[in-house]
């Protein structure tokens, strides 16, 4: 693995801040890494200031581990020379005798002034800020997730920018979480540094009234000055870093230019530059005040106002200049009409009425009820659900809504807002007074209750459903009625892929030998259809690959994965430990069908006589009543053979007629016979 420059350099630095802490160095060089330190501080506080977000600074809490640990590691390098040699070089000298003004106590204060400084105001502030803001970073996380899954939902972004910000989210997370820890490197390094000057005058008088044969006064100021100096080298760069640190804490996460900003929102409002140079010109006129200082100010203040107020008048023209040149832009240039073309999956379309469910702001929670429709649908058939549009419709009803599949409607309903659906679930025998109506899903017969009524309507067994739940529920139908016809080859694709990351020898082995893309579509929308899941896909898969080899239909192949799933489907259908009724298929009507099956290159189909197939669907209808009048749903068992073209027979007039055959039934699932279908 090539180790790049960079990747050197970071940790030549970090091997260095080791060396020092242990083989001493000459005071040249430690010049040079002090001035390096320093250099580095500026660099990092400059970095910190124009970040425009604080992603950009990510690794932020990795650099201020390092700079401590090289700060302190020159802290002990400069203590060693200033109690073994006294001339830690020209940079602590410099430091001590100029910044101090070669007074003790002069430099004393300016240290200690430093020191509280950094103590009480920037280091407290920092760590108190990057506290907080860790706790509600993390607290706003789930807002944040469930407005991008919304976004998502209706469209305003795509699965890539999705994708992004939820990676943002966690990443802004992940680095607030280890700035709130980071914090503490510096206000223990602002300790040590303390601790360290402490020991050096004390230590420094003692090594040079003992070694030195200096008097205590000589050494106190020779030593005070010069640990003062190694003081003030190693905490301003401290302080730099400490005030980059509240910086980046501060600025959040605003995508901004920091200097702009600042200054625009500090010298942006006219009449506040008004206002402030009128008082310092009150205070100067009126008061002892220095005349000349204080008015020139209030006159700078009062010109800059009349100047930012000009610049915002001239923003405003040219803003309504631009505004109306692109309003005459688009007039002049042609249609667009590319975006007209596209067809959405799904849209569920509503009355002005209505807007409030789906409004965040107004309470409503239908966004959210539409990202657990798409949930609850990949988990119950394996499958994902298209993004959802949702759009209002003033030309609806104001309580209206409609569902389209591919542009077209398949279903509408209508609710009012401020009432619940009571359905009576067929036991109940005393009736509420109500709006009668129809449940929208199934058809079923209920009434529209006041928010009064809905506690005795539910203490006396009655379904009460709310407006919202209402909705969700219907679009939930409708995406299971049409989910075959909304899979499309690319998520086809993109199932293949993701099974391809563990079983890479199995899809490798089905396609596109064996099967093409588009007969492996057919055969998963064969199950979709009849509401059997496809999440199983490595059985799907396998089942395929033993016998596409054999046959390359995909009505027979979707019969042989349907019993490589009799697991599943017996476990849908036919309840455990209990009997399920169920209607046979008369063995004459079975080879009656089979005759009357034709083979084509298009696939098969029946060529059954018109009285014969309604004198068989008759028979149906009686059949499956006896299963409807015990509350059961009709299931036919047939032979695995004729399941498929009995189903093709029987689908255009019942909808939601089970077709299993006996290969599909589980052997420890236990079936009673109601009847027989015979003609």
């Amino acid at each position: 693995m090539k180790i790049g420059k960079a990747d050197l350099g970071v940790a030549l630095y970090l091997l260095c801040a080791f060396v020092f802490l242990i083989i001493p160095i000459p005071s040249t060089l430690l010049d040079i890494c002090l001035a390096l330190n320093m250099s580095v501080a500026f660099a990092i506080m400059f970095n910190s200031m124009f970040a425009k977000e604080v992603l950009d600074m990510s690794f932020y809490p990795t650099m201020l581990l390092f700079t401590t640990l090289f700060r302190i590691s020159l802290n002990v390098s400069s203590t060693r020379l200033i109690l073994t040699t006294g001339s830690p070089g020209n940079v602590v000298e410099t430091f001590g005798s100029f910044v101090g003004g070669g007074d003790l106590v002069m430099g004393s204060i300016v240290f200690i002034i430093l020191i509280i400084v950094q103590f009480m105001v920037i280091n407290k502030g920092s760590e108190r800020v990057a506290e907080v803001t860790a706790r509600f970073t993390l607290d706003a996380m789930p807002g944040k997730q469930m407005a991008i899954d919304a976004d998502l939902n209706t469209g305003a972004i795509t699965d890539e920018e999705a994708k992004r910000r939820r990676d943002k989210i966690q990443d802004e997370s992940s680095f607030f979480g280890s700035m709130d820890g980071a914090v503490k490197y510096v206000k223990g390094d602002a300790t040590a540094g303390l601790i360290i000057t402490a020991v050096n005058i004390v230590g420094g008088i003692i090594m040079g009234m003992t070694r030195g044969g200096l008097a205590f006064q000589e050494a106190l100021q020779k030593y005070a000055i010069l640990t003062i100096g190694d003081g003030l080298v190693s905490q301003i760069p401290s302080l730099v870093i400490s005030l980059s640190t509240g910086i980046l804490v501060t600025k959040g996460g605003k995508e901004a230019d920091f200097g702009s900003v600042i200054v625009k929102q500090l010298f942006g409002m006219p009449r506040a530059l008004y206002i402030t140079g009128g008082i310092l010109a009150f205070l100067g006129i009126f008061t002892p005040l220095n005349l000349l200082l204080f008015v020139g100010f209030g006159a700078i203040f009062v010109v800059c106002g009349r100047m930012v107020a000009n610049t915002l008048e001239e923003a405003k023209v040219e803003a309504q200049v631009d505004e109306t040149e692109v309003e005459a832009e688009e007039i002049r240039k042609p249609e667009n009409v590319v975006s007209l073309l596209q067809v959405d999956p799904i849209e569920l379309e509503f009355g002005y009425g209505i807007i409030p469910l789906a409004d965040v702001n107004q309470g409503g929670d239908l966004l959210d009820r539409v990202v657990m429709i798409r949930r609850q649908v990949a988990l119950e058939l394996g499958t994902v659900v298209p993004i959802i549009r949702l759009r209002d419709n003033i030309q609806l009803n104001p309580n209206q809504y409609i569902i389209k599949i591919k542009g077209i409607q398949v279903s509408e309903g209508e609710i009012l807002f401020d009432h619940y659906m009571a359905m009576n679930p067929g036991y109940v025998e005393e009736d509420i007074s109500g709006i009668p109506t129809f449940e929208p899903s199934f058809g079923l017969p209920a009434k529209w209750i006041t928010e009064s009524q809905r506690e005795h309507a539910e203490s006396i067994g009655y379904t009460v459903v709310d407006p919202p739940s209402i909705i969700a529920t219907h679009l939930t139908e409708v995406i299971r009625q049409h989910i075959a016809e909304l899979l499309t080859r690319q998520d086809v694709q993109n199932l293949v892929n993701n099974i391809k990351e563990s079983n890479p020898s199995l899809v490798d082995e089905l396609t596109p030998k064996l099967l093409g893309l588009g007969e492996i579509q057919k055969v998963l929308q064969n199950l979709l259809k009849e509401g059997i899941s496809i999440r199983d896909l490595l059985t799907i898969f396998e089942t395929l690959a033993d016998h596409a080899v054999v046959s390359r239909d995909t009505d027979l192949l979707t019969e042989y994965v349907r019993q490589s799933l009799k697991r599943a489907i017996s476990a849908k259908y036919f309840p455990p430990n209990e009997p399920t009724q169920v209607v046979t298929l008369d063995p004459k009507i079975e080879q009656e069908i089979m005759a009357s099956v034709k083979q084509t290159e298009q696939g098969a189909y029946l060529t059954l006589d018109p009285d014969r197939t309604k004198a068989i669907m008759k028979s149906v209808t009686a059949e499956t009543d006896k299963l409807e009048k015990l509350g059961k749903s009709p299931i036919i068992i047939t032979s695995p053979i004729v399941r498929m073209y009995f189903k093709k027979l029987t689908e255009d007039t019942f909808k939601d007629l089970i077709v299993v055959s006996y290969n599909e039934v589980d052997t420890n699932v236990e079936l009673q016979s109601v009847g027989m279908v015979t003609a």
